[in-house]
């Protein structure tokens, strides 16, 4: 029997796949049709959904399951295990054939208060061919000679307010506390998902969102995040926490721990 991170990984791959294959059935879509690019969104949205929920159906049918693309059950607010899905986040950038689009999926568990209550995570990133999960072999972070910028990464559609007014104080802060004196610079990135890729992958160092998201946005990255060492927390330093009605997050950092007591808390 598969554990759930194994059902996880395998169903989010599947899901990256069919969404890459139904990319490419649709073939090239002209920077104006947007009613060609909107009908692709939605229907690899609905489909990476479809899989998702009848394999979590299948395999583990006493658990919830909460989804971007479906209905949120009642039963979720007592569940004590809830599957919190993002069949496809960044359809922006998926249907403007960019690759930092991803398939997300967590396992939240009733537990401790003062966890983040999720035990399992997998971001899919297909269109690069990489799947990142809380079963992933430890590996040492990318470090931070402090010889180049602090790169954070932000969202195109949606920067948070440390990307504009407040960047020259955060490279203060930096520069007098020794970090760095060369600065930061500001990534854009689509998924959330993707956006934590780049930090494991060592091309970025914090993640910054402050204007609110859904659980789905942010459940599989956070966990796989956390599995890695990474900072994670509300800008306030609080633990971000799941299964909320409504599922709502406020804000979040994800950042190298050398650049935690900046940003959170």
């Amino acid at each position: 029997m598969e554990s759930d991170v194994e059902l996880a990984t395998r169903v989010a791959q599947r899901a990256g796949e069919l969404v890459v294959q139904l990319r490419t059935s649709f073939g090239v879509i002209e920077p104006g049709d947007k009613a060609l690019r909107k009908q692709l969104k939605d229907d690899a949205d609905r489909a990476a959904h479809d899989l998702i929920v009848a394999e979590l159906a299948e395999y583990r049918p006493a658990d919830s399951v909460l989804s971007e693309e479906g209905i949120d059950q009642p039963e979720r607010a007592d569940a004590d295990r809830v599957w919190i899905v993002d069949p496809l986040d960044g359809t922006a950038e998926f249907g403007s054939g960019l690759a930092d689009f991803a398939i997300h999926i967590a396992l939240w568990e009733r537990g401790e208060a003062d966890s983040s209550g999720l035990r399992v995570g997998v971001v899919d990133l297909p269109a690069q061919g990489i799947t990142r999960t809380t079963a992933d072999s430890p590996a040492e972070l990318p470090s931070f000679e402090g010889d180049r910028p602090v790169r954070l990464v932000v969202s195109r559609s949606r920067p948070p307010a440390l990307a504009g007014s407040g960047l020259e104080r955060f490279a203060a802060q930096l520069a007098d506390a020794g970090v760095t004196e060369h600065g930061v610079e500001v990534v854009n990135v689509g998924s959330a998902g993707a956006k934590v890729g780049e930090l494991l992958a060592g091309r970025a160092d914090a993640y910054v969102h402050d204007s609110g998201f859904y659980e789905w946005d942010v459940a599989a990255p956070l966990a796989v995040a956390q599995h890695y060492g990474l900072a994670t927390g509300h800008l306030d330093g609080s633990i971000v926490t799941f299964n909320h009605r409504p599922p709502w997050v406020s804000d979040l950092v994800v950042c190298l721990p050398v650049l935690a007591p900046f940003l959170i808390g």
